[in-house]
Order: structure tokens, then sequence, then C-alpha cells
């Protein structure tokens, strides 16, 4: 089957079902791609062709980013040392996943 972002399994807005599309095939522009699963590492990024011809970064491994301190109105490029807590999953904590929700230490 495949990772899909077609919207043919969701309900409507009313909460009825859709009708079914069973006949054609999945198009390449329904089609998904598999998460990056960053870790924490010497900086890895592959490059994906996206549509349109142009392409994009996928970070595979990264140990810098940019952090904000509001209290001092102040943003820095620091490194990252670990993944403290993550709330969707704890295996990402054990395997050091870096994601949008994660929680970690940075070297400041």
């Amino acid at each position: 089957m495949g990772v899909t972002r077609a919207g043919r399994f969701s309900r409507k807005r009313t909460g009825g079902k859709k009708k079914s599309i069973k006949f054609r095939m999945k198009r390449a522009y329904e089609c998904a791609r598999p998460s990056a699963n960053t870790k924490i590492g010497g900086r890895k990024v592959k490059l994906v062709r996206v549509r349109g011809g142009k392409y994009k970064f996928r970070a595979l491994r990264l140990n810098h980013g940019n952090f904000v301190w509001r209290s001092e109105q102040a943003t820095k490029k620091t490194r990252v040392t670990d993944v403290v807590f993550h709330p969707a999953n704890n295996e990402y904590v054990r395997t050091k996943t870096l994601t949008k929700s994660a929680i970690v230490t940075i070297d400041a």
C-alpha cells in the first residue's frame, strides 16, 4: 500500500462517510514521504526532490539549532546535547530523536 496523504478514509465535515473512490489507483501527488527521524550528531542532510523540480533539505542528523530566550529577548545558535522529554513517545527520548515538540538540553 505505502504511505499516503489522500483523504480517502477521512469523513466529511458533517460526520458522514465519503463515497468510495476505488475506481482509480493512487496518484503520485497523493504519496507521502517517510519521516526523517532526525538524530543528534554531526550534520548530515539529504536532498529530496519535490514537485516543480526544486529540492528540500531533509535533516538526518543535527547537533546545532537556533534557540530563543524570551526573558532576555535573545536568539542564539547553540549546540543540542540531549533529548530530555518528548510528549508523543518515550522511544524518542531513548533514541534521541529530534522533533518539533521535543524538550532538549542545550550548551548555552
